[in-house]
């Protein structure tokens, strides 16, 4: 890998998560000096962070901390070139029982990041969004003009930081882009997520039968390296070219159910368990989204930015992860923190 980042400072935020961990390794292998903000616990935990090479770890500086906390937050930034904020609450379901804590942490956490860049003069801020924002596709493929529509409390939250975002750019200039990714999946993300769950059920010997929601809904899934690359690519683009303040897709422009993606896994594992669609995992009527499929033009004319991965490939390296994992008996990490 390309030392891009050599003599570059960058902070992550959400940095043990799911894309969060990600990133981190691939900026580390790109020459970056990484920051890495984790939320903190009382075990000590570093969450996915923990599973990164003992090489790579080691050139990660870990700080235990909270996205909601301003004055750590304008702390943890002196310094940095470059912010990607990724720290947010994401589970949909949860949202709907606590949607304070989801303003909490993803509208008012973006606006310490966003103080924080004033402030110390950073170089530049991307920012993750959801394809969640624009409920049900009016229209398709969804470009970012597209409406954006809140069908749960955590799309408002998004939506809020969205529009904390754009305003700031508006109001002191500021170098802040958003990054907008579509389903992502891969290594290390939680069974909260379908292709995670679908996979664990598949391969967990106490589980006889594969429990799952809304098979008919329709998603369009990115495997986690394209996703990075989306965000790696975003923050070195031409600041001549970029539209600060503006949202950039990254997706690969192909729909597919949960029932065809539920297939491919099953023979991917020579798994023939009983599959049960059960009412209670389904989401409230009126706000399941039931079609999202992205229009990447945006991105793709900036930096060419395109997918490497297929869907089969990705599902497979995925599959071949959650196997490595059950051979060497390893606990998985839950966290509904970060990304």
């Amino acid at each position: 890998m390309k030392l891009i980042f050599k003599n570059t400072k960058v902070l992550v935020t959400g940095a043990e998560g799911f894309i969060g961990s990600h990133l981190c390794e691939a900026l580390v292998k790109s020459g970056a000096s990484v920051k890495a903000l984790v939320l903190y616990n009382t075990f000590n935990k570093i969450g996915w962070l923990q599973d990164l090479p003992s090489q790579v770890k080691q050139c990660i500086e870990i700080i235990p901390g909270d996205i909601r906390d301003p004055d750590l937050v304008l702390n943890i930034t002196k310094g940095v070139d470059i912010v990607f904020h990724l720290a947010a609450l994401i589970s949909i379901p949860y949202s709907y029982q606590t949607p304070r804590s989801y303003l909490s942490t993803n509208t008012f956490g973006m606006l310490n990041v966003l103080e924080a860049v004033k402030r110390n003069s950073i170089n530049r801020l991307i920012s993750t969004s959801t394809s969640e924002v624009y409920g049900s596709a009016i229209i398709t493929p969804i470009n970012e003009e597209h409406k954006i529509q809140a069908q749960s409390p955590y799309a408002a939250s998004k939506i809020s930081a969205d529009h904390l975002l754009d305003s700031f750019v508006r109001s002191y200039d500021m170098p802040a882009v958003i990054l907008r990714p579509f389903n992502t999946y891969g290594p290390r993300q939680s069974e909260k997520a379908v292709i995670s769950s679908i996979i664990r059920q598949a391969v967990d010997d106490n589980i006889n039968k594969i429990k799952l929601g809304n098979l008919a809904t329709k998603r369009d899934f990115n495997y986690v390296d394209d996703t990075v690359k989306a965000f790696i690519m975003l923050s070195k683009a031409d600041k001549d070219h970029i539209e600060f303040g503006n949202a950039y897709n990254a997706g690969s422009g192909q729909a597919v159910s949960i029932e065809s993606v539920l297939k491919k896994i099953m023979n991917i594992t020579n798994c023939n368990k009983e599959i049960i669609s059960e009412k209670e995992r389904f989401r409230p009527e009126k706000s399941e989204v039931e079609h999202l499929i992205a229009c990447s033009s945006r991105l793709t004319k900036l930096v060419n930015w395109v997918p490497d991965n297929s869907l089969d490939e990705g599902l497979k390296k995925t599959v071949e992860w959650w196997i490595y994992r059950k051979e060497q008996n390893k606990i998985r990490i839950e966290n509904n923190y970060s990304i």
